[in-house]
């Protein structure tokens, strides 16, 4: 069975190629090109990549995107169809699957649900239990700015799921479909079925949070 990392990765070349280069994206002012070059230059760009991380490299990064902004947009969209040169540790099956399942997931969404109109994906049983899975261990590390206990929940046909992304006394329980629990925890607010229960000033910490990365 392919992963999902790369049915993913295809949908949102799919998608780019049919809103085109300049619509939006959740991305703040990033246009749907600008969004594939930041794939490109993480997957591709060695020294782009690092930047993307530290700050200070930004210099090196906004020269790669700029050379990739002067290309023509459905030959970058093919190259990210393409997947990483195999030099690239994404090329790598575990890694691929690890660092770039969750990636893809909430880069097609940022095109999808930027456009007008947008509904919620009919997913599999199969991949709403590999966004669970993953939302429950990257989204430890996206919550920890909120400074709250929070725990997330999905309830798969009769089995209620949860996992427990900060540990303390009185969490805010976030329930909801595991699409729309990623898109929460990577800090979108293009999300929708969500509940938050707990008390008010948890959820208030935790909804007003700079989540993500």
């Amino acid at each position: 069975m392919e992963q999902m990392s790369r049915t993913e990765r295809a949908a949102l070349c799919n998608s780019a190629l049919e809103v085109g280069e300049d619509a939006p994206t959740l991305c703040g002012n990033w246009t749907v090109k600008d969004l594939v070059i930041h794939l490109l230059i993480r997957e591709r760009d060695p020294v782009g990549a690092t930047a993307i991380v530290v700050p200070q490299l930004d210099r090196l990064a906004r020269r790669s995107a700029d050379r990739m902004a002067e290309q023509d947009f459905t030959t970058l969209v093919e190259r990210v169809r393409n997947g990483p040169p195999q030099w690239s540790l994404m090329a790598v099956p575990q890694l691929d699957r690890l660092l770039n399942t969750l990636e893809y997931f909430v880069h097609h969404e940022d095109i999808r649900r930027a456009q007008p109109g947008w509904k919620p994906r009919e997913l599999t049983d199969r991949e709403q239990r590999i966004l669970f899975k993953g939302a429950a261990t990257a989204g430890k590390g996206f919550v920890r700015s909120a400074g709250v206990p929070v725990e997330i929940r999905w309830t798969d046909g009769e089995r209620e799921r949860s996992a427990v992304l900060a540990k303390g006394a009185d969490p805010v329980v976030v329930s909801g479909e595991p699409a729309e629990l990623t898109m929460f925890l990577f800090g979108r607010d293009e999300h929708t079925g969500l509940s938050f229960d707990g008390p008010r000033a948890h959820v208030t910490a935790l909804t007003s949070s700079d989540l993500g990365i």
